[in-house]
């Protein structure tokens, strides 16, 4: 073996300290990048061989749907009929028991009865030392325009109008949850999701004068229309959803995510013309109608931040005053009611929530899943205070509910059924009748 002369490798040039870093980090870059595209590429896409939808299942999901709603109504029933007679009153404040469609519609459901008779209000309430009070401009303008108009056309109460509104909208959002997960999993997981979601804790919401219900049926549309790559179509219905209910941010942010993958997975999985615009287009329509509310708000009040503020009026119970960061509010909550602790629980809930999202069980229901639910659990916790709310919140989640996990074995799709029911009596109680929503 023959050896380099000692006087060749004096003089042989060394690199420099600097460009030694500099190469290093450049390798180290090169190796990240390799490891996202390699991420990005196992990523599954939905199911493509899934069997079609047998005939009179639908039939089916709407008798769950129906039975669902009628646990929902007779639930509500008993604790309003026991509130009235045992002289509970309503809420934490006692208020006065009136008819059973008042109880239906009263906290947010009342504010949005308030905007379809008088809409919002000029300016914004404030106390006397400045700090804006809960008021209307929290609540978007589409659910109580419907109700406006129902009522005026079929000569109702706005109570009413609201409550139809939403129990009919509980219907589709439940057939448009099943055929989305029929798109991207198997009959039995997407049947059991369903049932999970028509008798959830918090479904009683569906027959409430609630937005809710609205929300999800435009919802699960949007994401039936991804999973079918019909990305242009999604726009017009996000333009509506953006003033209905909070959230369609998350679902452009799922957009950016689907863009990024299927761009790095263009030579396995062509990614024509057609489909970059679309989804381009979807995703920046829903961003900026999704952020248009606030400019609307503070020009009409003439108060700066008047959306955001009026938003965080209703966490100075919980945290005291304080200017909105986002990614925070998690951490603040619990961090002052549980010091370092809390700041720990809320980590641990952080890595909790990733890991689910990497489980392979919520992997296999598809790029778009995976990344509108990513998305939206990112936008739950930089944007809302974990209150009460937060469970209501949660529910545009429900496409996870189709982890097989939740429903492998008999016990548990039994556990579960009646986590539920139970859950929904403990929430009827404490989350409507006796305590803030």
């Amino acid at each position: 073996m023959t050896t380099q002369p000692q006087h060749d490798l004096d003089t042989a040039p060394r690199p420099r300290t600097g460009d030694a870093a500099v190469s290093g980090a450049l390798a180290r870059v090169r190796r990240a990048a390799h490891g996202f595209r390699t991420m990005l590429v196992a990523l599954p896409t939905p199911h493509r061989d899934v069997e079609p939808i047998a005939r009179g299942t639908l039939s089916k999901v709407l008798l769950l749907w129906a039975g669902g709603r009628a646990i929902n109504l007779a639930l509500l029933g008993i604790f309003y009929q026991i509130a009235r007679v045992s002289g509970w009153g309503f809420g934490p404040d006692k208020n006065p028991i009136t008819t059973f469609l008042n109880f239906l519609s009263d906290w947010d459901g009342a504010r949005y009865g308030r905007i379809s008779q008088i809409g919002y209000p000029p300016s914004l309430p404030m106390n006397v030392a400045g700090v804006i009070q809960p008021n209307d401009w929290a609540f978007l303008p589409v659910f109580p325009g419907l109700e406006r108009a129902v009522s005026d056309l079929l000569g109702v109460p706005w109570q009413l109008a609201g409550v139809a509104i939403s129990i009919a909208a509980s219907a589709g959002a439940t057939l448009l949850l099943y055929i989305l997960l029929r798109r991207v999993t198997s009959a039995h997981a997407s049947w059991w999701a369903v049932v999970l979601f028509t008798l959830s804790p918090l479904s009683f919401i569906f027959v409430l004068a609630y937005a809710e219900s609205l929300y999800l049926l435009m919802l699960f549309g949007m994401l039936i229309l991804a999973v079918d790559r019909r990305y242009g179509w999604i726009a017009p219905i996000g333009l509506i959803a953006a003033f209905t209910r909070p959230g369609v941010l998350a679902l452009s942010l799922g957009l950016g995510i689907v863009f990024v993958v299927r761009f790095v997975r263009r030579h396995i999985d062509p990614f024509p013309l057609r489909q970059m615009i679309g989804l381009i287009v979807s995703g920046l329509v829903m961003a900026i109608a999704g952020l248009a509310w606030q400019y609307i708000a503070e020009a009409v009040t003439g108060t700066p931040h008047a959306y955001v503020r009026t938003e965080t009026a209703w966490w100075i119970p919980f945290i005291g005053p304080g200017d909105f960061v986002p990614m925070t509010p998690w951490f603040r909550l619990f961090g002052t009611y549980m010091g370092f602790l809390g700041v720990l629980v809320v980590l641990a809930l952080m890595i909790g929530f990733v890991l689910w999202m990497r489980s392979p069980q919520v992997r296999r229901l598809g790029l778009e899943i995976v990344a509108y639910s990513a998305s939206y659990g990112l936008y739950l916790f930089a944007v809302f205070l974990p209150q009460q709310s937060v469970f209501r919140l949660a529910v545009p989640l429900a496409p996870l509910l189709a982890d097989e996990r939740l429903s492998s074995t008999p016990a548990r799709r039994g556990w579960g059924i009646a986590i539920c029911l139970v859950g929904q009596v403990v929430a009827i109680l404490l989350l409507w009748t006796t305590g803030w929503p």
